[in-house]
């Protein structure tokens, strides 16, 4: 009974949420897409002609905002365990990116293009156990973080979901080392009682 109160609460409050409603009529997957839009206009993360890569990106939400910035003379390279519906202009495959095999799969696909954007919003499969959940946010953010800094070119951006908790500060502070600059962003869409909040790095350092 519990639940299915949870659940038409959750619902309800889906179906009034301003961003659900702008992200219907803006044409875009989900709601996500404004959290990247605030994030790329503060920082200015994207234009014309960049290379972006798109991890944990189902539905195609922050594609779809990458593709509007890059334009046709940028490409969008996007990964996501689960499937994707097929967006022009993206090169998507699903597959694990904890996998060596799907990690080595994106970076052919690539093919040694220098990439100046590295996005990430993955997320676990949530257990409801806090520190797990925990744990796991970070060891997917310590991933992303890996691949930032192989296939970052240097001066390039990385935005980063991770969750307030054990071992964000340490997280933060190894980010930081790989950037001119490493901000803490809580965007507006971005749901009050989430601990989400973004890492965005700009100015890569390089290897």
């Amino acid at each position: 009974m519990k639940r299915t109160k949870t659940s038409k609460a959750w619902m309800q409050e889906h179906v009034n949420d301003p961003y659900v409603q702008r992200a219907k009529s803006e044409g875009y997957r989900s709601r996500a897409a404004f959290k990247l839009l605030e994030l790329d206009e503060r920082d200015r993360l994207m234009r014309s002609g960049l290379v972006v890569v798109d991890l944990g990106a189902a539905p195609g939400s922050w594609s779809q905002v990458a593709l509007r910035r890059v334009g046709r003379e940028g490409r969008v390279f996007a990964l996501d365990l689960l499937p994707m519906e097929p967006l022009g202009g993206v090169e998507f495959i699903q597959g694990d990116f904890q996998e060596d095999a799907v990690l080595a799969e994106l970076e052919s696909k690539l093919g040694g293009l220098p990439v100046d954007v590295v996005l990430s919003d993955m997320a676990p499969n949530m257990s409801g156990i806090d520190t797990t959940d925990q744990a796991r946010s970070i060891y997917l953010g310590e991933l992303a973080l890996e691949f930032a800094g192989r296939q970052l070119k240097p001066g390039g951006s990385f935005v980063v979901k991770v969750f307030q908790g054990q071992g964000f500060t340490e997280y933060r502070n190894e980010a930081a080392k790989h950037f001119n600059a490493l901000h803490v962003r809580k965007p507006k869409a971005s749901r009050d009682r989430s601990a989400e909040v973004y890492l965005v790095g700009v100015g890569h350092r390089g290897s």
